[in-house]
């Protein structure tokens, strides 16, 4: 298959699936397992990160500013001692409550190759199950009662329950925003706010992650290999646009209580992987693209 193709398919589905609860991931993995690639190269990777990210500092950039905004007022009031942690607005606790949901990602970095080996063993095995974990996951969290929590009453539990879930989707088929959004409505959030809060605790993660992948580059893999500055640059454009759209798709079905069908698609889709997964370990058939 022709590298440019490989990288418009790359970019289209990490655009797509970064944002929509179904495992970026987990089609990244399965779609190179059929495409005969070992994983893009870290180069690639750092790019169409780098895409999501812009597509999220775009869609929610009230969000970003009123944080940014905040982040200085708080300095301020530190200084002159009128910071009340009781008295704070929606953006203010928003910082805040990033912050503490970032912290668990901080040890789950030390086990970061483990937890990401299955997009590399050779099988779909692995990935279809975390489909299926995923598929529950919104399963519950389409079913649960309404939240009502806005920004201003998030409390800390909740920041670090959603963070936890958010670690959980390290593993290669358990989508990121899927189960940091469904945490949040478990948590008693409301769909806007858990939507905002799962894509503002995005930022860090989706820059940590482009970070380490860059530290990789440097200390192992040479930034010229398999380096073609206009794949890249298509696959951060194609993966932005993309982004974005999705985004947006996902705001309007959140909003329309829908969620039920990624939960759908992703326990369809789990349950093929696992099915042609056990096929091609019995016997011996690898389809590649």
């Amino acid at each position: 298959m022709n590298d440019y193709i490989k990288t418009v398919i790359q970019a289209i589905i990490q655009g797509l699936t970064e944002f929509l609860p179904v495992s970026s991931s987990g089609h990244l993995s399965v779609a190179q397992h059929f495409m005969g690639a070992g994983g893009e190269s870290l180069s690639m990777s750092v790019f169409l990160h780098m895409g999501t990210l812009l597509a999220v500092l775009v869609s929610f950039r009230e969000a970003v500013f009123g944080i940014i905004r905040e982040f200085f007022l708080t300095v301020a009031d530190a200084f002159t001692g009128k910071f009340s942690w009781r008295e704070m607005n929606g953006d203010r606790r928003m910082m805040f409550m990033v912050i503490i949901g970032t912290l668990p990602l901080f040890p789950a970095v030390f086990f970061k190759d483990y937890l990401t080996a299955p997009a590399a063993d050779g099988d779909i095995i692995f990935e279809g199950c975390a489909f299926i974990f995923t598929a529950m996951v919104l399963f519950m969290a389409d079913s649960c009662v309404k939240g009502v929590k806005k920004p201003e009453n998030m409390k800390i539990k909740d920041a670090v329950t959603v963070g936890v879930f958010q670690c959980i989707a390290l593993f290669p088929g358990v989508s990121r925003s899927g189960s940091t959004i469904s945490s949040g409505l478990f948590c008693g959030l409301s769909r806007k706010t858990a939507v905002t809060f799962s894509f503002m605790l995005g930022i860090p993660a989706i820059l940590g992650a482009s970070l380490l992948e860059m530290k990789e580059i440097a200390g192992g893999e040479s930034a010229a290999e398999g380096y073609n500055p206009v794949s890249m640059g298509i696959g951060f454009v194609i993966a932005a646009i993309v982004g974005i759209f999705a985004i947006k798709f996902v705001k309007m079905l959140i909003k329309k209580e829908k969620f039920k069908i990624f939960a759908v698609y992703t326990l369809t889709l789990g349950i093929a992987c696992v099915g042609w997964g056990v096929f091609e370990t019995v016997t011996g058939i690898s389809v590649k693209l």
